[in-house]
């Protein structure tokens, strides 16, 4: 009965549906990827993302929109590592049918860039420093989310300089716009606000509902 009941949590627990997801998402991405040091390059950073919330799920269970929106960044994630964020088939159609001047998948995943990170920040600092979730919580949340954000387009100057010195342009998915780290760092910005915007009352709902389970666990005294 007990291993029954410890198999169904396991199930239902959003960190394992993370898990399954990102297994299928990185097989799919294996599959005949455009380069696979461009593959491993696009792709570990989440990886080891998505590693410490599994591992670390028995002793610090976030919100279930974390694992949500996490999940749907790692499948970013390994779609840019599978085909390039310059030449993914679907926005090489979006491109087209809609006359755009650039196929704008990489502003998908910067904008991703910035909506996790600061969910992520905001319930840490909600739940393991005790700060209300008030502005002053979401304007650090935002300030870590832009630090990343930056941080990542060093790594990939970095990564570029190293690998790919006679094509960073092309490798870095420029095409043509020199204004390139600047928009990414922008749409990274909006992810942030939409983040808390839209994302935060139901993640102080889902927190409010963790903190409140854990209450009803604690054995009372005497």
């Amino acid at each position: 009965m007990a291993s029954s009941i410890r198999r169904s949590r396991k199930i239902s627990d959003p960190a394992f549906h993370l898990l399954v997801v990102s297994l299928l998402a990185t097989g799919w991405s294996l599959i005949h990827p455009v380069d696979y040091a461009t593959w491993f390059f696009e792709i570990f950073l989440g990886a080891i993302g998505v590693s410490v919330l599994v591992v670390t799920a028995g002793r610090f269970r976030f919100s279930r929109v974390i694992y949500l929106v996490v999940a749907v960044h790692f499948i970013i994630l390994a779609a840019g590592a599978k085909y390039s964020y310059a030449t993914m088939p679907l926005f090489d159609w979006l491109k087209e049918s809609l006359d755009l001047s650039r196929n704008h998948f990489d502003r998908v995943g910067h904008f991703f860039q910035g909506l996790t990170p600061t969910l992520i920040m905001r319930e840490l600092l909600v739940r393991k420093l005790h700060l209300p979730a008030n502005w002053k919580v979401a304007g650090l949340s935002i300030c870590v989310a832009l630090a990343f954000s930056a941080s990542y387009e060093i790594l990939e100057w970095l990564w570029v300089l190293v690998f790919y010195p006679d094509c960073g342009p092309e490798w870095l998915g420029m095409q043509g716009d020199p204004w390139d780290a600047q928009a990414d760092m922008l749409m990274a910005l909006c992810g942030a606000i939409i983040a808390l915007l839209f994302f935060g009352p139901l993640q102080s709902r889902q927190i409010q509902s963790i903190e409140a389970s854990k209450d009803f666990e604690q054995p009372s005294s005497g």
